[in-house]
């Protein structure tokens, strides 16, 4: 028996057509380019060299950008499944005899390739980072940043191709009628594929909007943790549980020639200072607490440091790629920038960086360093 491929019209369904599928990609659109820009601003703001600073204002900025990332990508799953289900027949058909359309077919088919390849990549990789699990040796940030851009170029190119085609669809109503057997209708394709999108984002969304949480069932983050905020990595998982509860313990801080040592007695003399404060990761969970500590800037004063300082912080934590961070000028000069001793009232536990963290408006949980041993401002 000879097997042959399938042809576009041995393909039948009436739900296929260019009503369906000009919806059906727009919305995909919408949420791939919402996601990609969200995406540039979480990955902007974890820029050591940023040529125009990250703001520290509003303090719950990357909350929301990181929110809507995860959130945008989520939706995009179920759309993408049904538009690639609308338009996978066209996999088959020939290419065009006349050597004029040639370049444009294959600019059109080269384009799809490449979207649906990165496509795939960005939203299966950006769950299992969501659900922190790596099994892959690559830095899952600088990919997915890479084929971010790769997916959004060939998204604009194939708009480009097929505008006029998406003009048309949207200019046609999807029918109501069901189809045989009385199935689903193409309107009710419609409203199924952005029902399953709506419930993906509130199956999710829990991680960002609070109220959320008892609905979303499969947020990586339930809210709860010490102290009421959760936690990505624990004192033993960074391997400074001795060295954080000893009883030498001190903070250095340093400018040029002239350090200061301090216990967390010398830390809890200073002026304290509380802020309503996020902790928000690229994963897209949040939570905000009230953090208590001295002012990173006053700490500053004390070796005599410039307010506006580029401070190095450095953590007990002996590895892994955020053992340290650089805190920019912008963030150490703001008042509501601590070196974090206490939350909700109570000093800080062990696994949320007792005893000691930074803590910062409007920036990366990953950059919100915790078992802080030194603060470093380079001559």
């Amino acid at each position: 028996m000879k097997l042959r491929a399938p042809a576009p019209e041995h393909f039948t369904s009436r739900l296929r057509g260019v009503a369906t599928t000009a919806r059906v990609g727009t919305w995909l659109g919408i949420c791939f380019g919402l996601c990609f820009l969200t995406g540039l601003v979480s990955h902007y703001a974890q820029n050591v060299d940023q040529p125009v600073p990250f703001p520290t204002s509003p303090a719950w900025g990357y909350q929301v950008t990181q929110g809507l990332h995860v959130i945008s990508g989520t939706a995009a799953v179920p759309l993408l499944l049904v538009k690639l289900w609308l338009v996978y027949p066209r996999l088959f058909q020939r290419p065009p005899r006349e050597p004029r359309r040639l370049p444009l077919e294959a600019l059109e088919r080269g384009s799809i390739a490449v979207l649906v390849a990165s496509g795939v990549f960005l939203l299966a990789s950006g769950l299992m980072n969501a659900a922190q699990w790596y099994p892959w040796e690559f830095s899952f940030r600088r990919t997915h940043y890479a084929a971010a851009w790769l997916a959004i170029g060939a998204l604009l190119v194939h708009i480009g191709v097929k505008l006029a085609l998406v003009r048309e669809g949207w200019a046609e109503r999807p029918d109501t009628e069901p189809t045989e057997g009385g199935g689903l209708s193409r309107r009710g394709l419609l409203r199924t594929t952005a029902a399953a999108a709506g419930v993906a984002v509130l199956a999710t969304a829990g991680n960002t909007v609070g109220w959320l949480r008892e609905v979303s069932a499969f947020a990586v983050r339930s809210g709860e943790g010490p102290q009421g905020v959760p936690i990505n990595k624990s004192a033993a998982a960074a391997g400074v549980t001795e060295t954080a509860t000893a009883e030498d313990y001190r903070l250095e801080v340093a400018y040029g020639a002239t350090t200061v040592s301090l216990s967390r007695e010398d830390l809890l003399a200073l002026p304290q200072h509380t802020e309503e404060l996020p902790i928000a990761c690229v994963e897209g969970w949040s939570a905000t607490g009230a953090w208590t500590g001295p002012r990173v800037r006053d700490l500053l004063e004390l070796v005599g440091a410039p307010a506006e300082s580029t401070v190095e912080v450095i953590s007990l934590q002996e590895s892994g790629p955020f053992r340290a961070s650089t805190l920019q000028g912008n963030f150490a000069a703001d008042d509501r920038t601590l070196l974090a001793l206490a939350l909700a009232g109570e000093p800080l536990d062990l696994d949320h960086g007792y005893p000691a963290r930074v803590i910062a408006p409007n920036r990366p949980g990953v950059l919100q360093t915790k078992w802080v041993t030194r603060l470093e401002v380079p001559a």
